[in-house]
């Protein structure tokens, strides 16, 4: 991490506590000669500010694929799914079960993650612990679903090399370690086969439980007690699948049957404690349907059982579960038992409620199981007993404080990464680490990363960038938002317009967001309309003011979904009121990537076309020109850079003052990504020329890289920079997320000196 980068970050996070400080580092104004100066100022300034205390903040995100030798195959997939550390916590192990290997990461200095390199397996691990320097995996072997096989493996984490096998008859998930090191339990689940007839439970041969002494640093594997779970649930009894294993200090081991919606607690002598249906939860306004590609939690669900996946003892007597759902069920929410059967508190709704303000809630799975929270972990940081839950489709993590069990208080939200699998506290280090299971590799999505976040009790909380906190609908339920695109300052001091693209498309809308805020806050949104009805056929990609209180839009179209490309007048109650289509000079040349930006200069609008069109030189593209008094065409021509991978493109437009802003960058994530800049243009060169003859190419300056701003965070480097507005000194950028489809479903919302 070079010294810019990491000023950047520091003060990204200290700065979010005092926004007037930022303010004062972009009056200055930066160059690249001078940005080190100026953000040493910004930390002079922020030091004494007072901040909120008990934050976690990110500070490194570690690719799975850095763990591939030279001459591995990069194509293939990887993952990062259970994740364990050694005693001191300086080394990760993870298990990733594509890849047949267990990673390993060395964190001494946790803010540069660095490689060690992978421990090749015959066979798919799925999960791990770590007691002294050894390594404890559940190994898969099985051949079929009707003959599940697998075993106990010990490796020597020094030399990577196998030092004992356990045969444990059966298909293993979770294993747990007791405190004291002196047996380990493993959740034999034996799936079932959701292909074979209607998918369901019960199909043979049973699942159970296992459990093997530990000693002399190894696996004593002639110790191993199997404890019978069969007979105990209502739901297929006969075919307990046990799902996760956590063991208590009384020695007494938790289970979940995710499928038999069952829990059950084991002494270590395998005799059963107790045992109890997980239950059901009504859920009421909450999102049940993806197909209209809107956030409208307004359904309900009653009796929605709960089908817990993840477990963990609080303390001897309280254990908290991550209700997933698989068969029958998934409550989206998180709850804590005592170990009889009490439920002292839960979850329901609020926690995708959380996840629908700050953005990360995943439409496309409102039908299926919601959010599906995965994973659940506590420790104490800070003196603060806290629970930590993963939200797998919401790529979120809640950080609770459970001080009062029966009364949880959400107390942060931490950016994952895609799907979180793993989650470990490391409280004698101060650290946080999430290990993300999504492989983009065929998505064109981020690769598998794992992720580290410091606690660091004299900061505020860096993420996240945007809210529609108090805002709410009638029923109560919270205004969710994302894949937010165009953006433009509003004529309000502090404000600014910004749309939702088509990822929506059946809730385009306009939001107002009052930037003065930390963090920002979506504080109105307005329902794009056409005759009444929620405008059809619209991808907003870009929005600018039309002088008399209502907005262009520009619509990037897909003939072949027929969307049009055009701009549409919008008064502002939403309503749109014309619709300006193509001419035909256009339409004959015209391709999917359309329009990604408008701005207004005068009478005359200017729209940005992401990429070129069939009539344009390579790495070429149109700024399109329409006059509103004349209705005449025209057009200037970019250049722009030549991809090293991917496609390079324009994402936005703002007229501002003698320039034009633009954003040009690629389509790369990650350490991939190297275009993610605003150049601005000359007003005066921005003369249109007719279309279907030469036309001009303007020239431009480079205002800002925005690569070290997307690092900022401790994550890694965000596709879709898709949104500027230019509010006084400050040129404040957004990105797109996906509408957490494929996506970690992080926004970033940030200013940056104009120039």
């Amino acid at each position: 991490m070079n010294d810019f980068t990491k000023l950047t970050r520091e003060c990204y996070t200290r700065v979010t506590a005092k926004r007037q400080a930022l303010r004062a580092y972009t009056s200055k104004g930066t160059s690249m000669k001078s940005t080190l100066a100026c953000l040493t100022s910004v930390l002079a300034l922020t030091a004494a500010a007072p901040v909120a205390a008990q934050s976690f903040n990110r500070i490194a995100s570690f690719p799975v694929i850095a763990n591939m030798g030279d001459g591995e195959d990069l194509s293939r997939e990887s993952s990062a799914e259970i994740i364990a550390a050694t005693p001191d916590g300086n080394t990760l192990v993870y298990t990733d079960s594509p890849l047949g290997v267990l990673g390993l990461i060395d964190i001494t200095d946790p803010a540069n993650p660095a490689p060690l390199g992978n421990v090749a397996l015959d066979c798919e691990p799925t999960s791990v612990a770590v007691v002294g320097n050894r390594a404890y995996v559940g190994i898969n072997t099985s051949e079929s679903f009707t003959e599940p096989s697998g075993a106990l493996a010990v490796i020597d984490l020094a030399s990577g090399e196998e030092v004992t096998r356990c045969d444990i008859a059966g298909q293993p998930d979770s294993i747990a370690v007791n405190d004291a090191g002196s047996f380990i339990s493993i959740a034999i689940e034996n799936e079932r086969d959701e292909d074979l007839g209607d998918g369901r439970v019960g199909q043979m041969p049973a699942g159970d439980l296992v459990m093997i002494a530990l000693a002399d640093n190894t696996a004593q594997c002639d110790t191993l007690i199997r404890a019978d779970l069969t007979g105990l649930a209502e739901v297929a009894p006969e075919d307990p699948e046990p799902e996760y294993v956590d063991i208590n200090s009384l020695g007494e081991t938790v289970v979940t049957m995710q499928e038999n919606n069952h829990m059950v607690v084991v002494a270590r002598d395998g005799s059963i404690v107790s045992h109890f249906s997980a239950g059901a939860v009504d859920l009421e306004n909450i999102d049940t349907i993806d197909e209209r590609a809107a956030i409208l939690p307004v359904d309900s669900q009653p009796g929605r059982v709960r089908e817990p996946d993840a477990v963990y003892w609080i303390d001897n007597d309280h254990f908290a579960t991550a209700n997933e759902g698989d068969m029958d069920g998934g409550s989206r929410g998180w709850t804590i038992f005592r170990k009889d059967g009490t439920v002292i508190y839960e979850s329901g709704p609020s926690f995708e409620y959380a996840m629908m303000e700050i953005g990360h809630y995943p439409d496309r799975r409102s039908d299926a199981k919601g959010s599906e929270p995965e994973a659940v972990t506590a420790a104490t940081f800070g003196g603060v007993p806290m629970a930590f839950v993963g939200s797998e489709r919401g790529s979120i993590v809640g950080v609770y404080d459970i001080t009062d069990p029966a009364n949880p208080a959400l107390a942060q939200l931490l950016p994952s990464g895609i799907s979180p699998e793993g989650l470990l506290p490391i409280p004698d280090r101060n650290l946080f680490v999430t290990a993300n299971e999504f492989d983009g590799l065929e998505d064109g999505a981020a690769r598998a990363h794992v992720m580290i976040f410091e606690f660091q009790p004299d900061a505020s909380p860096v993420y996240p960038h945007l809210t529609s906190a108090g805002l709410t609908h009638p029923n109560g339920a919270p205004v969710g938002w994302g894949a937010i695109s165009g953006m433009v300052a509003a004529e309000e001091d502090g404000m600014i317009y910004a749309v939702n693209d088509s990822f929506y498309g059946y809730q385009p809308t306009i939001f107002k967001i009052d930037i003065t805020r930390t963090p920002a806050r979506i504080v109105e949104h307005t329902p794009v309309t056409r005759a009444g009805m929620p405008a059809q056929k619209i991808d907003m990609e870009g929005i600018t003011l039309d002088g008399d209180g209502g907005f262009f839009v520009a619509s990037e179209g897909r003939t072949d979904r027929m969307i049009p490309h055009g701009i549409y007048h919008i008064g502002s109650d939403g309503n749109i009121e014309d619709e300006i289509s193509l001419p035909a000079e256009l339409l004959a040349v015209e391709r999917r990537f359309g329009f990604e930006g408008i701005t207004k200069v005068g009478d005359t609008l200017w729209m940005v076309v992401q990429r070129e069109w069939a009539d344009d030189p390579e790495n070429h593209i149109k700024i399109v020109a329409y006059d509103l008094e004349t209705e005449e065409w025209g057009a200037v021509r970019y250049e722009k850079a030549a991809p090293e991978k991917g496609w390079v493109g324009m994402s936005e437009i703002v007229a501002d003052g003698d320039f034009i802003y633009v954003v040009e960058r690629d389509n790369q994530h990650a350490g991939d990504a190297v275009t993610k800049k605003v150049y601005r243009i000359p007003v005066s060169e921005m003369v249109p020329a007719p279309l279907g003859g030469d036309l001009p190419v303007v020239s431009k300056e480079l205002v800002a890289d925005l690569i070290p701003m997307l690092t900022s965070t401790g994550g890694y480097v965000l596709d879709k920079v898709e949104g500027l507005a230019i509010v006084g000194d400050q040129i404040w950028v957004s990105t797109d997320n996906d509408g957490v489809d494929n996506h970690s479903g992080e926004t970033m919302l940030f200013p940056i000196p104009k120039m």
